[in-house]
């Protein structure tokens, strides 16, 4: 007769595994190595604790990175972080589907205080990519085309609290581009071809970027991006090769979040 682990094993098995949900729905997304060392808990245990949740529909970890994320059977544990997670599990999966036809690595973004923040990216598989590690990374809103595409398409209100807030904080990198004159025709062209731009050196000088919003039933949900070097295309070119397709994703992924098939 198989031997039945004893009850405080168990125990203690749902004691850790609880733990690492909570640290991981805190965090919004975690890596392996992160949640050992934060919560004390040898590697192999965590991942066969993570293996469980996984199967369990708890947890999914990421087809373009090895960060753990908790998933929609989770998203009460947290309300703070649920529909960012929604947003990177469907994601993750176009994302990957676009790489290899893009080849310039493509970012997920979303605003949070004043910033756009890399949720999906995949820098770590492109190799023309000249950045690693950019997930969790904060971006500028003004000087960047995910925070342009952002400020064109949502709400009037929370554009201009977002402006007001860059205003009072009066980094003088901003300043060019708070200018009346720069945000309105900024604004309009972005909104007129439905894309953003970021070609002028203004931010990660060797790089520019196209960014595209995420428009669902709630509004804006994020933006997705495509960075190439400057030095080895043009913005002509660029928009040529990836407008189409960063509009495919954003549509695909705003499309799946609305709960149509993809």
């Amino acid at each position: 007769m198989p031997k039945r682990p004893r009850r405080n094993e168990g125990v203690r098995a749902l004691t850790r595994g609880l733990a690492i949900l909570r640290f991981i729905n805190a965090r919004g997304a975690a890596r392996v190595g992160e949640i050992a060392r934060a919560l004390d808990i040898p590697r192999p245990t965590v991942y066969r604790l993570l293996e469980t949740l996984e199967e369990s529909g708890y947890v999914a970890l990421s087809p373009s990175s090895s960060l753990v994320r908790v998933t929609r059977l989770a998203a009460s544990l947290g309300d703070g972080y649920a529909a960012t997670s929604e947003l990177c599990q469907v994601s993750g999966p176009i994302f990957a589907e676009y790489a290899a036809r893009l080849v310039w690595p493509l970012d997920l973004s979303v605003h949070d205080h004043f910033s756009m923040v890399i949720q999906e990216t995949t820098h770590n598989r492109s190799p023309l990519s000249i950045d690693r590690a950019m997930t969790g990374y904060r971006m500028p809103m003004l000087r960047t085309s995910a925070g342009r595409a952002y400020l064109a398409f949502c709400p009037e209100g929370e554009r201009r609290h977002i402006l007001e807030h860059l205003s009072r904080l009066g980094d003088p990198a901003d300043q060019p581009f708070l200018a009346p004159v720069f945000l309105d025709r900024m604004l309009a062209e972005t909104r007129a071809r439905g894309i953003a731009i970021r070609d002028g050196g203004e931010f990660r000088p060797q790089t520019a970027s196209l960014a595209v919003p995420i428009l669902t039933a709630e509004g804006i949900t994020g933006c997705v991006s495509m960075i190439w070097i400057r030095s080895a295309m043009t913005t002509e070119k660029a928009l040529e090769t990836g407008a189409a397709p960063l509009a495919e994703i954003a549509a695909r992924i705003a499309a799946a979040l609305n709960g149509a098939p993809d």
